[in-house]
């Protein structure tokens, strides 16, 4: 069986029930959205899980021939009744919590893996990049071993994200270096994640991007792939400081790693466009994020749900991207998500979806 699933032709919907809107068509037609940028796009096609389809999927499962569609919902009418009710709410009452890596960027591209913001930084001096890549080795398998408790597993990230931290610092990296990083890395955006900020910006929904990389790179990383600001974009995630000839010194406020990127951590929150000059308007201050208790949450591990650990919230859209495994990873992340794109899909679908949560006027 082939388990690189990356253009596979999506499975046949025959029940109306599976379709949540006309969007989601049975066959691989364009159409022309209301997003005039991506004029070509084909809409995705959705199956759910407790729809008569699922009998078909699990038969080609069963025989080895899987095909799967676009997107997968694993309870259609609970979905349906948390867009409702988002809806009613409207924009004022709705935030985006977003993971980078792997969500909002590529998971392949041009048939290459692409770097995640950590990964993708070159220092100066090699040496440095190869003992990161050690610490990573070591602590990678410990992050994902079931049998380390959540306490010891917790101090074990605080311990790999500092030693990595002081290599930095002890490494002698520069901003400059961030910058031909970033330039030459393998890191695109999603197709539609410009489009998708901008219907939120001009709404005033704040989108909260976690990460428990370095907010200095995917800041580097907005402005060489999509070259412009957004006055609705925060970013969460570890600051360096830089001295006046651009070598990093420290790092600002706590840690943040894989185990605590939520809303727990908002006060490392700062706008993407801070450094960008031209945007004199405030952004949102994190108290008022707080009350606003709709959420679209997007990511692309199960631990990516805890990101709104901390908020208080109404009603939560989870949007889980499945790259990859898919086989193996697909029944819990549809348990687990409401919606799940698969084989690296692009963000329309989000697009469409956000359309439907913030209908205009």
């Amino acid at each position: 069986m082939n388990h690189l699933l990356q253009n596979i032709i999506s499975i046949t919907i025959t029940s109306s029930s599976t379709i949540t809107k006309q969007r989601f068509l049975p066959l691989p037609v364009p159409i022309q959205t209301s997003f005039p940028r991506n004029p070509f796009s084909l809409s995705p096609r959705i199956w759910s899980s407790k729809s008569s389809n699922r009998a078909q999927m699990e038969t080609a499962e069963n025989s080895h021939s899987v095909i799967f569609p676009e997107a997968v919902v694993g309870n259609l009418e609970s979905l349906e009744k948390k867009k409702a009710a988002i809806r009613l709410d409207g924009p004022s009452k709705l935030q985006v919590i977003a993971d980078f890596d792997s969500t909002l960027t590529k998971y392949w591209i041009n048939g290459l893996r692409g770097n995640s913001s950590h990964g993708l930084l070159k220092q100066r001096n090699p040496v440095y990049d190869i003992k990161r890549k050690e610490l990573h080795d070591y602590y990678q398998p410990l992050e994902f071993s079931p049998t380390v408790p959540i306490e010891e597993k917790t101090r074990l990230m605080e311990e790999w994200w500092g030693k990595t931290h002081a290599l930095l610092i002890e490494g002698g990296l520069t901003y400059d270096s961030i910058k031909r990083s970033v330039a030459n890395a393998v890191i695109a955006f999603r197709e539609g994640v410009a489009e998708l900020f901008e219907f939120l910006e001009e709404r005033e929904v704040p989108v909260l991007i976690f990460s428990a990389g370095l907010a200095d790179i995917i800041e580097e990383v907005f402005r060489q792939k999509l070259h412009r600001p957004f006055k609705n974009v925060k970013i969460v995630s570890n600051r360096m400081m830089f001295d006046d000839g651009g070598n990093l010194v420290a790092f600002k406020g706590k840690t943040i790693h894989v185990l605590n990127k939520n809303e727990h951590a908002l006060d490392m929150a700062a706008p993407v466009h801070d450094q960008y000059g031209g945007i004199d308007e405030p952004s949102e201050d994190n108290a008022a994020i707080k009350k606003r208790t709709n959420v679209l949450l997007m990511g692309d591990h199960l631990g990516d749900l805890r990101m709104s650990d901390g908020l208080n919230y109404d009603n939560r859209i989870a949007v889980g991207f499945l790259n990859d495994n898919i086989e193996n990873s697909l029944k819990s992340y549809r348990e687990s998500f409401d919606i799940v794109y698969l084989n690296d899909a692009s963000m329309w679908g989000v697009l469409d979806l956000v359309s439907e949560l913030c209908p205009s006027n």
